[in-house]
């Protein structure tokens, strides 16, 4: 996901909460999609280790 497409989604979440008044799930919501990201990160990365090794080993053959 963008950059500025995040902060679109935080502001609109934000403003939703402070209007029902829902302010901890807003922040739980904020660790929950932080938590999210972090495993897209690493996944994202494992993918393009596995997707380098396997060109390397093709053209060793």
């Amino acid at each position: 996901m963008k950059n500025w497409q995040s902060v679109l989604y935080v502001v609109v979440l934000a403003l939703i909460s402070i209007v029902t008044g829902e302010i901890v799930t807003f922040i739980m919501l904020g660790f929950i999609l932080m938590s999210l990201q972090n495993i897209h990160k690493t996944l994202r990365s494992m993918l393009e280790l596995k997707k380098e090794e396997k060109y390397s080993i093709e053209s060793d053959e």
